[in-house]
């Protein structure tokens, strides 16, 4: 696999877990087939760092930026933060925005809000969306019908066939992680069967979700090839061919080069 083009669509490299070695670990990926790397944001002090971390790495990094469901409250005008983020040439997407109902602190309604008006901008912008969903799937579908982003992707799916079929109708991409490689992955792997390989996308979403064999460690994209080579193995495909469109998606869905 010596001419792999891997394009990781869903990393947080800004993240703590990086701090001992983020330099030196991002300058490895290209030598390991890792073509380039989405860079998304939660909040608006990380999409600052986004911004930086990719003009140190302009032909690696690309980057999104949004306010992720998690996050307490959206400041006051985060919306026109967001407008001059936009600006800088690596931003490709507006993300990771979305809904989280996981916790039961979380104000469901808030959350819709913040999706609606960052979908708003989305459109406005003429960028695509990177979608957080974690057990709000009825919710996310529903305002997905009624606001309908430009495009967009749904990452780390974790949904059933029929939500997987849902999205695809909305015209959507389903990005998968390396929890497709975990030995209960029943649901995500039905999920998988059901998408096209020209809709799906290869994530990491690390410093999270590594795959096997090397779960419960730190994530980067070079363990992609684990992930892809169960999606290969799913779609009746070699792994440099799922790294090869997959990564060609992805440059399609983010307008960059890999």
């Amino acid at each position: 696999m010596d001419n792999l083009c891997i394009f990781d669509s869903h990393s947080h490299y800004t993240d703590a877990a990086f701090d001992s070695d983020r330099a030196a670990l991002l300058s490895s990926l290209p030598e390991k087939g890792v073509r380039k790397c989405m860079l998304c944001a939660t909040d608006l002090p990380s999409a600052a760092e986004c911004l930086a971390l990719a003009e140190q790495f302009p032909s690696l990094l690309v980057t999104a930026v949004g306010v992720h469901p998690e996050t307490p409250d959206a400041p006051a005008g985060y919306l026109d933060r967001l407008r001059e983020f936009a600006k800088h040439p690596s931003v490709r997407a507006i993300g990771e925005i979305g809904l989280d109902y996981h916790y039961e602190d979380c104000d469901p309604a808030q959350q819709k809000t913040i999706l609606r008006e960052q979908l708003a901008l989305a459109k406005e912008l003429h960028l695509p969306v990177i979608l957080h969903c974690r057990d709000a799937m009825g919710d996310m579908l529903g305002i997905l019908r009624e606001s309908p982003p430009p495009e967009g992707v749904m990452h780390c799916f974790s949904g059933s066939a029929e939500s997987a079929q849902e999205v695809l109708r909305l015209g959507l991409y389903i990005g998968f992680t390396g929890v497709i490689t975990f030995k209960n992955a029943k649901k995500p792997l039905a999920a998988l069967r059901c998408v096209p390989p020209e809709r799906l996308l290869l994530e990491t979403d690390c410093p999270y979700m590594a795959p096997v064999p090397y779960r419960g460690k730190r994530c980067d994209s070079s363990m992609l090839t684990e992930t892809a080579a169960v999606m290969a193995r799913e779609k009746n495909m070699s792994t440099e061919e799922i790294c090869r469109i997959t990564a060609e998606n992805a440059a399609r869905l983010f307008q960059c080069e890999v």
